[in-house]
């Protein structure tokens, strides 16, 4: 499988960001990264003036960040052409984007901003809604946002990245919870707006430069095709592999900043069989099924089975025989830091038997 790793949920002055995309597609290039995805809200202006393809080795993909007349429900749409030409609910959208092709995934699901008054909070809240593709459990400005408070108001400006610490308990039981009932990918994402903020009469702070955050929350995807602006194949093509990728799960999410989590792999085997992260694989009761986890980095290594924890070590890899079905999936903590989290692998009974 080839291994490329992006940074998802990017706002430019075509909303509510403050920089252009060239300066965005500057800062990506800098920092390591083989695809950036851009959210601007309520719009896909930027794809309509033609910024969507290849800078370099760069890729840039545009999608959109809809949400609903109360400014609740948020979800990040791609692979998707046009605005639906309404959307006051988000059943409306959630479906329109369905009906197009593309994939979308819930933003900041549970969010709570309790330390800026003037910034209200933008959760999800219609859970009657099923046909969403995923969600976003890890997004950077909403969990340096809800940990804000006048004592560490400070110490979160100068230090963004080291802020940051792993995705909510909350939000990772809601994920498990959904898993149980259908397959949801889970990505992870920057939020970046680089907001500028006056701190006195001649001097401006750029708060979260786009650079700085392209270094944190990453979603690395697995391919089976070499991407590229070299090989043969067209962008469209190339950005419909992303795109599957997300879609099937097929990625794991990394913090940067704590290591680059490049090369971690989580696989299961079976009858001879290997499946990788999103895959399910179908077994009867005598069936073994071997789980295989490499870490780039050492780290504590947690295996969950319906969101708990059956088995953790230190180290760089971790292997599990199992003949029980569930859901399994991996997290890897730097310290009390969370550093890499897994979509799931899921184990079911093959009926067919």
């Amino acid at each position: 499988m080839y291994e490329y790793k992006g940074v998802i949920h990017i706002h430019s002055n075509y909303s509510d960001g403050s920089g252009s995309i060239e300066e965005i597609i500057k800062s990506a290039s800098e920092v390591d990264i083989d695809f950036i995805i851009l959210t601007d809200h309520n719009t896909l202006k930027p794809k309509n003036d033609g910024y969507e393809g290849w800078y370099d080795d760069l890729m840039l993909i545009i999608g959109t960040e809809l949400n609903d007349k109360d400014d609740k429900n948020h979800y990040l749409a791609l692979g998707i052409d046009k605005l639906p030409n309404k959307h006051d609910n988000a059943k409306e959208y959630v479906d329109y984007v369905e009906k197009q092709g593309g994939i979308g995934f819930i933003a900041h699901p549970l969010e709570k901003r309790k330390g800026l008054n003037k910034q209200p909070s933008y959760p999800w809240v219609d859970w009657s809604i099923k046909n969403f593709t995923g969600i976003e459990i890890w997004n950077h400005m909403s969990e340096w946002i809800e940990g804000l408070n006048d004592n560490n108001k400070l110490k979160r400006l100068i230090h963004p990245l080291k802020s940051i610490n792993a995705p909510t308990r909350e939000v990772l039981k809601l994920w498990d919870k959904l898993n149980m009932e259908r397959d949801v990918p889970a990505i992870g994402s920057v939020d970046a707006h680089a907001y500028k903020q006056d701190l006195a009469k001649f001097f401006n702070l750029e708060i979260f430069a786009y650079k700085i955050l392209f270094k944190s929350i990453r979603t690395h995807v697995l391919l089976e095709d070499e991407i590229g602006i070299k090989k043969r194949y067209r962008f469209e093509k190339q950005k419909k592999e992303i795109l599957n990728a997300l879609k099937n799960g097929h990625s794991f999410i990394g913090n940067f900043y704590h290591g680059d989590p490049k090369g971690f792999r989580f696989s299961a085997q079976c009858k001879k069989k290997k499946y990788i992260m999103g895959d399910s694989l179908f077994k009867d009761n005598n069936d073994v099924v071997s789980f295989s986890i490499q870490v780039p980095f050492e780290g504590e290594i947690k295996l969950l089975k319906n969101g708990e924890v059956i088995l953790q070590e230190m180290g760089m890899e971790l292997l599990y025989n199992t003949r029980e079905y569930g859901n399994y999936r991996v997290e890897v903590m730097k310290g009390k830091k969370g550093w890499i989290y897994s979509n799931n692998i899921k184990v079911l009974k093959d009926n067919s038997i």
